[in-house]
């Protein structure tokens, strides 16, 4: 009965949250009808204050920082206009013969550079729809290509990428953001070629067919075109924060941190371990420095800087207390007695490999949540020390395991009920129908193809 407990409560939750009802709410009635079914109704209360609001007020105090930060970057990038300059750079170098490599190309800068994939999705977005028409391309393929450069390789694959999902494995493996550098850019690679590979022969497939750009009564989202009212940048300017985030973050992540003596932080806080948190720390001041080079060499060229800050700021809560919403959703899950024989499935799904076991468990979990980070952090909460510990054991590094897991938590979580597909579609005015199965290839199919090959190179020859 515990584990039908589980299993309904997911699957509810699931099914809700496609329909569109914010898991601000859902997570919290989701956990309490799990209790209920498994018949600790008397702990009801107690559960809900003490374990799901414990477990969400812990990831908001551990990881808020991060989602701050990078949606004040994102939006100082798109209102500076240095994410236009980029994009259209990009455009002018590549030109209208190679429009889905432009697309992918110019996502992946500015996702890479740490710009949130949704400022990438309503930036490129007027770009991509302009050089379909052009180039005669269906539009149903603009979705897969902005998610291709946008939701795969630099989410998780490209060794210190700013996102937040290279950034939640850090605490729990004692990692950084480079974490298994020379795995993770195969990993990319393969995402990539493949990716371009097959959206370029769903091009040619359409061009035989006398299929083009199509008969579309355009219903984008409603967005603040940031593109018609941001001031220009000339590109080599406009690269400058995007290298200051990856080039400071590897400065202290290497060469700071490693070389000072931390033990005196030990000293003044005993529940503080510098070298697992150093990693994290290091790309909060990338992020920071990159902000605050925007706002002092832009100075002069804000339309309203105190709307733009407000607005990037503001724009950090829904994503944090979403994920850590299912955080403590999962929380609530861990403790009831059904768990213990789902945690035990999933923990010997291969005894003699726990990288194969925690692919499992993130792909899982992020496909139900539709989220990857809300996977992640769910399936590092509850069993981040087992997997650790079993990693020791088998002689695995942590930063192995820290890959993996990205990975993983990249592969399942663009299922039809995702905020992201849902939101990305919206953007472009399309449904389902018309582009998921394009999406679905390169953001599930082809992250899992990369994950199988980074697992069985780091079964092989390790971590490198």
């Amino acid at each position: 009965m515990g584990m039908l407990a589980i299993v309904i409560s997911l699957m509810l939750l699931m099914f809700f949250a496609y329909r569109g009802i914010s898991v601000l709410l859902l997570a919290p009635l989701m956990a309490s009808l799990a209790v209920l079914l498994s018949g600790d109704v008397a702990f009801l209360l107690p559960i809900y204050t003490d374990t799901f609001m414990k477990a969400l007020g812990n990831y908001v105090i551990q990881f808020f920082p991060l989602f701050l930060l990078g949606a004040l970057f994102g939006q100082l990038m798109a209102d500076s206009g240095a994410a236009q300059s980029i994009s259209n750079g990009i455009v002018k170098r590549l030109g209208t013969h190679h429009v889905v490599l432009t697309v992918v190309i110019a996502c992946a800068v500015l996702t890479y550079g740490g710009v949130s994939l949704f400022v990438v999705a309503f930036a490129i977005y007027p770009i991509s729809r302009e050089l379909f028409r052009q180039a005669n391309v269906p539009k149903r393929l603009i979705p897969a290509s902005i998610a291709l450069g946008s939701f795969t390789f630099t989410m998780t694959a490209l060794p210190g990428t700013p996102s937040i999902q290279n950034a939640i494995p850090i605490p729990y493996f004692g990692t950084n953001s480079f974490a298994a550098p020379g795995l993770g850019v195969i990993a990319g690679l393969i995402m990539l070629g493949l990716g371009i590979f097959y959206l370029q022969s769903r091009v040619k497939k359409a061009a035989a067919c006398g299929e083009g750009y199509g008969a579309h009564t355009e219903r984008e989202a409603e967005t603040t075109n940031n593109a018609d009212i941001a001031p220009t940048m000339a590109l080599p300017i406009a690269l400058i924060p995007l290298v200051m985030v990856i080039g400071l973050n590897a400065l202290f992540t290497y060469g700071v941190f490693p070389a000072m003596d931390l033990s005196f932080i030990s000293d003044a806080f005993e529940n503080v371990t510098p070298s697992r948190q150093t990693g994290l720390w290091a790309i909060l001041i990338a992020l920071l420095s990159a902000s605050a080079w925007l706002i002092i060499t832009r100075w002069r060229h804000w339309q309203d800087l105190k709307a733009t800050v407000n607005q990037g700021c503001l724009g950090s809560l829904l994503p944090i207390f979403n994920t850590a919403s299912e955080v403590g959703y999962g929380a609530v899950i861990a403790t009831l007695a059904g768990f213990a024989i789902i945690r035990d499935a999933v923990l010997n799904v291969s005894p003699g490999n726990p990288l194969i076991s925690e692919a499992m468990a993130m792909s899982v979990l992020a496909g139900i949540t539709g989220s990857s980070s809300g996977g992640l952090s769910i399936a590092l909460q509850t069993l981040g020390s087992e997997y650790l510990a079993m990693a020791e054991q088998a002689g695995i590094s942590p930063e192995l395991m820290h890959r993996v897991a990205t990975l993983a938590a990249g592969g399942m979580d663009t299922l039809p009920h995702s905020g992201a597909v849902i939101t990305l579609l919206a953007i472009c005015g399309l449904t389902h129908r018309q582009s998921y199965a394009n999406v679905a290839m390169v953001t599930i199919v082809l992250p899992i193809a990369a994950l199988i090959s980074v697992i069985t190179l780091g079964t092989l020859f390790g971590s490198f």
